[in-house]
């Protein structure tokens, strides 16, 4: 008698960026979706590499492109290029990766399981029940923001018209999944806030991740990260970095008013690794203000984040006012990885800060504080060696708690329990 051959069930993933786009979001598919394969036949529906806003030659004379990355099959959808300071051709690239997942969903077959996230804002959860309609498969919706409430917080758009459409159009991408995943404790409540407590979702919390086995803390004497140091001048340097998207959500303007106080401080820099809507503002006002001591660095391939990230001495994690139980500043995991002590501009009561004020690796006040922040950053001046001992048990609590493997166990069950 012959068994049975255990076939796995077929998961569709819907991630707007992935490998090797640099987007976080599509870094940390990428380990979902490969985490997953021992459960899973795994397909994922994405752009061409496009986070940049520019299209390589290779990706301009088809529609689709299939692809294979690591045992995972990869459908890309040709977009227009964008400027990331043009919200025009932004809105169009955005929606000519909607209409694309929309028809590339008739090309990938039979599915059990449709994953999307939240991204692009709205259509991220409205694609995904797309696809659950399409295949008559079960709809798993994760939520890294929580759209209108991010684009209220900061501003970028005060017509209420859509912002109440994008707030109903989000809600019923919810009500029709099987289950909503949050990647924090504070967004759990704004799940519930959402439907008022009456008819909540099915939903869970997963915390993001880093792969432990690739950022891990390295000697300052390291030669990678020495060399790093030298070709971007932070050689004998105190070094205050920032890693990640340089966009609105980070209040990063006004922190530039903050390092405008130590522009004297030749000891120390201030160091901003990535690119995002507001860099060419921080790089205007730094050239309008003279702050040698602040530099601009490009993001860095995934491969040398672990130099990048040891370069630093203490590193931000910020987020601006209202952006509690909306988002969870990927970055964190990072630093987390590193075993480098955090200035944490954070509300009281948001994932990141509870994880922080966990650990005791940093300093934290709240968004908005900015003559906080300037003394947070004049004790680091006169006490530097407080530093060296902050980070020690970043890492201890990053594997037990925060690995890549403790997460992708979690989505795996999460998905199965659908």
């Amino acid at each position: 008698m012959t068994t049975e051959p255990n076939i796995k069930k077929k998961l569709l993933i819907y991630a707007h960026y992935y490998h090797p786009d640099v987007a976080s979001t599509g870094q940390i598919l990428k380990e979902l979706a490969e985490g997953m394969l021992d459960s899973f036949d795994i397909t994922v529906i994405c752009v061409v590499p496009s986070y940049t806003g520019s299209v390589a030659a290779e990706y301009k004379t088809k529609m689709f492109y299939y692809e294979e990355i690591n045992g995972v099959k990869v459908l890309r959808i040709r977009v227009p290029e964008f400027s990331k300071n043009n919200k025009m051709s932004r809105i169009k690239n955005i929606l000519a990766y909607f209409v694309g997942a929309m028809l590339a969903t008739f090309k990938v077959g039979k599915m059990d399981y449709v994953y999307s996230i939240s991204q692009p804002p709205v259509l991220g959860g409205l694609i995904g029940v797309w696809g659950k309609w399409m295949k008559r498969a079960k709809y798993i919706y994760n939520i890294q923001d929580f759209n209108p409430e991010q684009t209220m917080a900061v501003g970028y758009s005060k017509n209420k018209l859509i912002l109440n459409a994008m707030l109903w159009f989000d809600k019923f991408s919810c009500k029709c999944s099987d289950k909503v995943i949050v990647v924090g404790r504070d967004m759990v409540e704004t799940v519930k806030h959402r439907f008022k407590g009456k008819k909540v979702p099915n939903h869970s919390f997963i915390n993001n991740w880093i792969d432990e086995k690739e950022i891990y803390p390295l000697p300052s004497d390291h030669k990678q990260v020495v060399s790093f140091k030298k070709k971007y001048g932070l050689e004998n340097k105190f070094v205050i970095m920032y890693s990640g998207n340089i966009g609105l959500y980070y209040d990063l303007e006004n922190i530039m008013h903050v390092i405008k106080e130590f522009k004297e401080q030749d000891d120390i820099v201030f160091a901003f690794i990535g690119e995002g809507s507001v860099l060419s503002n921080l790089v205007d006002y730094k050239e309008e203000h003279d702050l040698k001591n602040v530099t601009f660095i490009p993001y860095q391939k995934k491969s040398d984040l672990i130099y990048s990230l040891n370069a630093g001495d203490i590193h931000w994690c910020i987020n601006a006012k209202g952006i509690k139980g909306v988002s969870v500043p990927s970055k964190l995991y990072g630093v987390l990885a590193a075993g480098k002590p955090i200035i944490g501009v954070l509300e009281e009561g948001s994932e990141a800060r509870m994880i922080i004020e966990e650990i005791g690796c940093g300093f934290v006040t709240e968004p908005g504080n900015y003559s906080e922040v300037a003394r947070i950053i004049q004790r680091l001046i006169d006490e530097k060696q407080i530093v060296s001992s902050m980070g020690a048990r970043n890492r201890e609590y990053l594997v037990n708690n925060l690995a890549r493997d403790v997460s992708v166990k979690k989505y795996i069950k999460e998905i199965l329990d659908c």
